[in-house]
């Protein structure tokens, strides 16, 4: 039993069954043994490998997407350029780099990571220099925001509920003799249709988030591209663990592997429209990062010499990698141009 296994045994022995946002709450931020605050998870030597961290053309293709987003919005003379979970900083690095063939955009630019984990917050610092930590979206200087979110919403907090013939009840984490085990606490009054057996998450924390970010688009000006692996609904039990880059039981070793649930993507963008933003559909990376040029920067890097560049261009890119399950999804204000790559959910609506 790992250390955290046993402060969550306890407190279940105290108090009873916690839900799965607690115990995911617990497992990922837990100031002694928390997952994200004790390590650096990122990589081959870590236990998962995102987007950024497998080539540049993945940060560039984002960074020139925000560059032509703050173009088109009349090149705000200072403005947010935000990256929540910024990981080790390679997103941020590579955006800036692309950012700078954008004559005065970088010297508009104030970045502002939000991250809870010192530990990550030290490393983005040595990556980046003396850039600026916030603790939540809510801290963000009122202006106009560029932000960009990759892999950050599928790390917060879900509930699932399943349903039962006497209607939904949450899942809740309890004990056994064994150690922890999931089960079922009481009804709960969820109106959302489903037949025995169904599985339902729900991320409140990220629809809070995506909400936030909505409504300071639309006061302040600015863009922002959240990216993440999942779907339309939130149906079904995704609820996962990795360790050492190999899936195994989400409650076998609590605060030493990562957690995480796919994320429902119908669910931030009925969030962004709440928040009175223009709702892009959701495109699947792939598309989106072709749409962007990513194929033809690939080549070019190929030929320069970047013996990578085409391999890690279809595994970003291919359906049968990352190209497909992963998907992107933007927010922008009324009457601004569209960001690029994306369209107007009202105009797709039946395809989303």
């Amino acid at each position: 039993m790992t250390p955290l296994a046993a402060i969550i045994a306890a407190r279940i022995r105290a108090t009873g069954p916690i839900s799965l946002a607690d115990y995911m709450q617990i497992c990922l931020m837990d100031s002694r043994h928390g997952y994200y605050a004790t390590r650096d998870p990122f990589g081959a030597a870590g236990d998962f490998t995102t987007a950024p961290e497998i080539h540049q053309i993945f940060g560039e293709m984002c960074g020139l997407a925000l560059a032509q987003a703050w173009l088109d919005q009349g090149q705000p003379a200072s403005f947010a350029l935000a990256e929540p979970g910024p990981g080790r900083g390679t997103l941020m690095a590579d955006m800036l780099r692309a950012m700078r063939i954008v004559p005065g955009m970088t010297d508009a630019a104030q970045i502002a990571l939000i991250e809870a984990s010192p530990h990550l917050r030290q490393v983005q610092k040595d990556r980046l220099g003396d850039v600026q930590h916030l603790d939540s979206v809510e801290k963000l200087p009122d202006m106009p925001l560029f932000l960009i979110g990759n892999e950050f919403i599928d790390a917060l907090p879900i509930r699932q509920f399943q349903m039962t013939p006497e209607g939904w009840r949450e899942r809740m984490v309890g004990l056994s003799d064994d150690g922890l085990r999931l089960g079922l606490g009481p009804v709960v009054p969820l109106s959302r249709p489903g037949k025995p057996g169904d599985i339902v998450e729900d991320c409140a924390e990220g629809a809070a988030f995506a909400e936030s970010v909505a409504r300071r688009v639309v006061a302040h000006g600015g863009a922002a591209i959240l990216i993440d692996y999942g779907g339309w609904n939130g149906y079904g039990d995704t609820f996962q663990a990795l360790r050492h880059h190999a899936p195994e039981d989400p409650l076998a070793h609590p605060g030493q592997a990562d957690l995480t649930a796919h994320v429902d993507f119908a669910a931030l963008a009925a969030a962004g429209l709440r928040g009175g933003a223009v709702v892009s559909r959701p495109m699947r990376q792939g598309d989106w990062l072709s749409a962007l040029g990513a194929p033809a920067r690939a080549q070019r890097l190929a030929d320069a010499g970047d013996q990578g560049a085409l391999a890690a261009l279809r595994r970003l890119t291919d359906p049968s990698e990352m190209g497909h399950l992963f998907k992107a999804i933007a927010f922008w204000p009324a009457g601004a141009p569209p960001v690029p790559g994306f369209v107007a959910l009202e105009a797709h609506a039946d395809d989303a």
